[in-house]
């Protein structure tokens, strides 16, 4: 394409936003966000939703065995491995509107603008919905981009259990997501994902697009520590052993791992449940969650040891009973030079303010990178704020994101004249 030619070539902006808000609509919340978690009977509907608007555009669809979907819009050579990009259409349970869906519905209004222009591309264009991103109700996240790329196995990812006790193979199978098609083994030339920040950098500094070039890396805890249930009155206070002041003194301790290794550091409990939780009796069980992140590999598991070596002392000095178990875990990931190019040459066709940036948030595009060349590409959201019903992301970075990403996905793809 020529000068001309790039700067003349957009995506349709009220369309893709009147996508995002009528998505909105399935699990939306008083508080203007969304509430729609993976393999719910709303996930289903958006699910049909987006499988018929792909169809609508004249895509095949696939489903894997882990419910991801992929939408094919053939190439001139479609014997080519595809260009694909996409991200997650599953929210928090208090999630906002454009976390996930926005690089959904942006890489499927890329498609419909090269529909539009009738431009062909050399190779296969694919949008993916990856299941389970979050984490939420199934820990850990993005399991089935993990599964796909070998980092987990499908039994295991299968096995998964939320609060009620539903296993995430059973719920594929309710809402008729279980596909047939194998997972992983895809042959991708690159990917792309388009995201909002979920920080403030980007807002702060007046920049509109975020070309990524890294996403640190995560360690997922689950930690139980079991004391001696006793009536909260007779108990004398050098004699009890409780669950929960053990729970309190490890919450402290992972925030003052974090401090020390500020400011890259990141260390969260973000999960607490007290057994058996009533008012005048001491508790017996904890169970939490433990969160840390850091772009430093050997930082990061410096944080796990003092962890690791903290908890012991916590519950030895409360004669706790523990059981620390490491669920999750990536390193940190340096994106593919060619593709963290490809979304930077679009950010100057398009004449957008840009900068490159880290990923303090883990994504799919993380599991996706140890088999396929990718990058991301970032847009702002208003204070930085994500996983939050309040979240928001003006129209006019929505678009410019998605105007970044059909350039990018159009350069990998190779437009045919």
């Amino acid at each position: 394409m020529d000068g001309q030619q790039v700067a003349n070539l957009a995506i349709d902006e009220k369309r893709l936003w009147d996508a995002l808000m009528e998505v909105a609509q399935y699990g939306a919340t008083a508080k203007g966000g969304n509430n729609r978690l993976t393999l719910t009977d709303l996930d289903r509907q958006v699910r049909d939703l987006f499988a018929g608007w792909c169809d609508q555009a004249g895509m095949s669809m696939t489903v894997d065995r882990m419910g991801n979907m992929f939408a094919r819009r053939p190439g001139r050579r479609d014997d080519l491995a595809p260009v694909m990009a996409g991200s997650h259409l599953d929210t928090q349970p208090t999630g906002g509107k454009y976390d996930g869906v926005l690089g959904v519905l942006a890489a499927l209004e890329l498609v419909r603008t090269l529909n539009d222009r009738g431009i062909e591309t050399e190779r296969p264009i694919e949008i993916v919905n990856w299941t389970n991103e979050e984490g939420s109700r199934f820990a850990p996240a993005m399991i089935s981009s993990g599964v796909f790329a070998g980092a987990f196995t499908m039994d295991w990812a299968y096995a998964r259990t939320d609060r009620d006790g539903h296993s995430l193979g059973e719920e594929l199978a309710r809402i008729g997501y279980r596909g047939d098609a194998p997972v992983g083994g895809r042959d991708i030339h690159a990917f792309f994902e388009l995201h909002i920040e979920q920080g403030p950098i980007l807002e702060a500094e007046e920049k509109t697009i975020g070309v990524v070039t890294d996403c640190q890396g995560q360690r997922w805890y689950e930690l139980t520590l079991t004391g001696f249930e006793a009536h909260a009155g007779p108990t004398p206070m050098d004699r009890r052993r409780d669950a929960l002041l053990g729970a309190a003194r490890v919450i402290d301790l992972v925030n003052r791992i974090g401090l020390a290794r500020a400011p890259s550091a990141c260390a969260t409990v973000g999960q607490i449940d007290v057994h058996p939780n009533s008012r005048n009796v001491i508790p017996g069980a904890v169970f939490l969650t433990i969160d840390f992140r850091h772009p430093d590999n050997d930082v990061l598991e410096d944080m796990c040891r003092a962890l690791e070596h903290g908890v012991a002392e916590i519950a030895e000095a409360i004669g706790l009973e523990r059981k620390l178990e490491q669920i999750f875990s990536f390193r940190p990931v340096h994106f593919d030079e060619t593709c963290v190019a490809a979304v930077r040459k679009g950010a100057q066709a398009c004449g957008y303010s840009h900068r490159d940036i880290l990923s303090g948030a883990g994504h799919d595009a993380v599991y996706v990178a140890a088999v396929a060349p990718t990058a991301m590409v970032f847009v702002p959201c208003v204070d930085g704020v994500s996983h939050n019903e309040t979240e928001a992301c003006k129209p006019e970075w929505v678009t410019a994101g998605a105007n970044v990403l059909l350039h990018a996905v159009l350069e990998m793809a190779g437009r045919v004249d």
